[in-house]
Order: structure tokens, then sequence, then C-alpha cells
């Protein structure tokens, strides 16, 4: 496992839809994430305290039990934000060669939460971010789920990707850098879905902010252990992704 801790090569709020469309994803600091939301960072900080409270994911093949989650779907289209009825999240084995094809239930999120301000923003923002990839003239709905992610190492290691390397099957895809403690790995790593070309990168700071266009690059985070044997530690993150259509499975 790599220790190296490349620095993200973080973009400008204003150069965000640039590299969208250039490169196929984009990086912003946490300052930036602040800017491009006009949201303080203390405000997103707040939401951090639902990863203390997320139950365990029973679907995961490989027997592991160092991965707690939350999810919840919404339709975004402009300014309006509806959550849907909570439902089963689902891949198709395309996309999810390890958990595809299964019907998993998740805890839902806490409508406190999905009711902040913050969180509001949040989603309508990266809505914006995908009409905008996609060249979009107008607002147009977009199927959005979210993903609370804790990765632990109490059992010694921890992965974030246990699927590997992979598409989502989506339009856009958001990955957020919530917080993480004790533990060293959990590179970023992106790479052309069609070429060899690649990026690799360690996100440490709270609320960094990785954006990928699905349909162009493929993305996986490498396996986390603790700092110190016996020790524990953890990785908390947000992805939310954003379909065209329908919600997958629909």
């Amino acid at each position: 496992m790599t220790t190296a801790a490349f620095a993200p090569p973080f973009v400008q709020p204003a150069e965000l839809q640039a590299a969208l469309r250039e490169q196929g994803y984009a990086v912003l600091s946490p300052q930036g994430v602040s800017d491009w939301l006009g949201v303080p960072l203390a405000q997103l900080e707040a939401l951090h305290a639902d990863w203390n409270d997320l139950p365990p994911d029973e679907y995961l093949k490989d027997g592991g039990r160092y991965r707690t989650r939350r999810h919840a779907c919404f339709t975004v289209e402009g300014d309006s934000i509806v959550q849907a009825p909570h439902r089963a999240h689902w891949q198709p084995v395309e996309y999810n060669a390890l958990h595809g094809g299964m019907q998993r239930w998740f805890a839902p999120m806490h409508e406190a939460t999905v009711a902040q301000p913050a969180w509001q923003r949040l989603l309508q923002r990266l809505g914006e971010a995908a009409s905008g990839m996609r060249g979009a003239a107008a607002a147009q709905p977009w199927f959005v789920e979210a993903h609370q992610f804790r990765i632990d190492t109490a059992g010694g290691i921890g992965r974030p990707t246990p699927e590997g390397a992979h598409r989502d099957g989506v339009d856009l895809v958001a990955v957020v850098l919530v917080g993480r403690s004790g533990i060293k790995g959990g590179e970023t790593r992106v790479f052309e879905a069609s070429g060899r070309r690649g990026e690799r990168f360690t996100m440490t700071e709270p609320w960094t902010l990785l954006l990928l266009d699905d349909a162009r690059v493929i993305h996986e985070s490498t396996p986390i252990q603790p700092l110190e044997e016996g020790g524990a530690g953890w990785r908390d993150t947000l992805v939310v992704t954003c379909r065209a259509g329908a919600f997958q499975g629909d």
C-alpha cells in the first residue's frame, strides 16, 4: 500500500465546468467548495455528526464489517429538490461486478439532515454542474442518489471501493471527503475510461470535493489501514450521483 499523499489538483470554482468538459473530472478545495456553494464551511461541517450514527452495510460480499452507510434519493430540477420515497440501491453487474444485480436496502438519511439549507444547496449545485457538463441550455430533472459512508480499520483494513476501479452507470459522480482520522492509504485514483492516462492523489482536508464525468472516467479509492498497529481509524465520505432519465433499476 502506498503511503505517499500526492496533493489534489485543485481548480477554482470558476474553472470547474471547463475542467469537467476538458478532462472529465475536477477537484475543489474545501474553501473552493464553500465559495462554490455560497455556504460557510462551518455549516457543512455541522453535517458531519451524522457519520457517527451510520448502521452497518449488511451486503458486503467480501465478508467485511468495515463499512457503515445511509442512503437517500431525490429529484433535482433547478431550484426544486424533492426527496423520493425510500428505495433500494441497485446497479447492474456491468458497473458493479461485486454487488451489481442486488436490491440493497440501506437505512435512510436523517430527515433533519436533508432539511438543512447546506444540504439543499449542495444538491442544487450538483444538479447545475450535471446540466452544465452535458451542455443543457436549461435545467433538466436529475435523479440523485446520496450515500453516507464510513470505512473503518477495526478489522485491520478497510476498503472504500471493494468493487475496484469502476464507473457507476450515471452522469455525474460527486465524492466528498467528510473527514479521516488515524489512517494511512485511501488514495483516490481517476483514469480515462477509454485510455491510459490517470491521476492519483489523496484527499485529506474535510469537504474536499471530486466531481467525475462517469461516462469518461473510472475511479477507485485504495484500502486504508490504521496508522499504528492495533489502532483504529476511519474515513468518512459522501457520494452523490446524478443520472438523467430515471433512477437505476426503474
